[in-house]
């Protein structure tokens, strides 16, 4: 397994290369680069299969050096102070990240969740989402990446009616598709798309708004949308849902 750690300070690095090889993986070759220009060379001639990256470096950023790679064939893992942008562009492209300073049982995980993907190639993709996120132009389409247990999606937020709680999971409903089942909370969604229009009506349900074609004053109150289907609107929610709606 070989392992890159690109980080512009030394003590972080040779912290983050401890506690890796404290995660008890066998032949392991790791790596060290301190920016983008010695990043770059080291992907190119090292090969890595896994690479930590930090975003702030002396001569740029964790982006610069994706902007000089092409075809990444690699699993790539940010990792960052609070950065908030950052982070919410790393959940909607579904591209994985530490939090400085690294938690030893975080990193193994992200370590296992690396090794078990080793041979997907999705990752150019991701990337685009994110930079799309980090880097938004007015005439991009945004997408979220959703990851089941079979598959990867790249879903239009235009596309998404309404996403459904079911217990500790969240149900995608996308127009004209079938429904994704996610293994995330509905309060994790909520804080990635309400940023984005999506509505918070009920205590299991955040609607797209451009989805709805009415409002059902019957019955309690409900939210039609596109296709017919209904949404439950909850009374405590209504006036803030329908001040959103208005703007």
């Amino acid at each position: 397994m070989k392992i890159l750690i690109v980080d512009n300070e030394p003590a972080l690095r040779a912290g983050l290369k401890e506690m890796i090889l404290q995660c008890g993986l066998s032949f392991l070759e790791i790596e060290e680069a301190a920016g983008v220009a010695t990043g770059v060379e080291k992907i190119n001639s090292f090969k890595p299969e896994i690479v930590f990256l930090d975003i702030e470096m002396n001569d740029g950023n964790g982006f610069d050096l994706l902007n000089k790679i092409s075809n990444p064939g690699f699993q790539l893992v940010f990792t960052t102070a609070h950065n908030q942008y950052a982070i919410r562009a790393f959940k909607f492209s579904a591209i994985d990240y530490l939090l400085k300073p690294v938690d030893k049982e975080e990193l193994n995980a992200c370590l296992q969740k690396a090794i078990s993907n080793i041979n997907k190639t999705d990752l150019s993709s991701k990337l685009g989402i994110m930079m799309q996120q980090y880097f938004p132009k007015r005439e991009d389409e945004k997408r979220i990446v959703l990851n089941d247990k079979q598959s990867t999606y790249f879903v239009k937020l235009s596309d998404i009616l309404f996403c459904e709680a079911e217990g500790p999971y969240t149900k995608f409903h996308i127009a004209g598709k079938s429904s994704i089942l996610i293994s995330k909370n509905l309060k994790e969604y909520e804080e990635l798309l309400v940023p984005d229009g999506f509505v918070r009506t009920h205590h299991s349900y955040i609607v797209n708004p451009a989805k709805i074609k009415l409002y059902d004053k019957t019955d309690g109150g409900a939210l039609i949308l596109e296709g017919g289907q209904s949404v439950p609107l909850s009374q405590r929610r209504k006036d803030a849902v329908m001040q959103a709606l208005t703007k």
